[in-house]
């Protein structure tokens, strides 16, 4: 599936062809840091079909629990997280956050990752309260 995503500001832009069926909810307590939340969700894209067309994100490199660094990409305007990327360029494999595709809606995850580290209430949003607007 052909894809397009950019951060919050527009100023990076980029594409992808990606298999649906390799979104992820990822519950580590990292990615509940970078994201402000509970979970990302994010798709894998082999670096063959990932493409930058506008704009120069910023790179931060954590140590993953393996040892390996990771960079994470955001936009150096507006802060939008866009993607992780491990540092071997022979085996380089995006992990873009559906947050920044424009065919989000049309994404729903196929596994969930690191639920060892899921809080408590996730599986329980049905019984709050839901409001459509603020």
């Amino acid at each position: 599936m052909q894809v397009q995503g950019s951060c919050h500001c527009g100023e990076i832009r980029y594409e992808a062809t990606i298999d649906p069926n390799q979104i992820g909810v990822c519950h580590c307590t990292d990615c509940q840091i970078f994201s402000g939340s509970a979970f990302r969700t994010s798709v894998l894209v082999p670096a063959a079909r990932f493409s930058l067309l506008e704009g120069e994100p910023q790179l931060y490199e954590k140590t993953a629990e393996s040892g390996a660094a990771r960079y994470l990409a955001f936009c150096p305007r507006c802060g939008t997280h866009l993607y992780g990327v491990g540092g071997d360029e022979r085996r380089r494999v995006y992990s873009v956050r559906t947050g920044t595709l424009e065919q989000r809606s049309e994404l729903a995850p196929a596994v969930q990752l690191w639920t060892r580290s899921a809080l408590s209430w996730i599986h329980d949003l049905e019984s709050i309260r839901a409001l459509e607007k603020q």
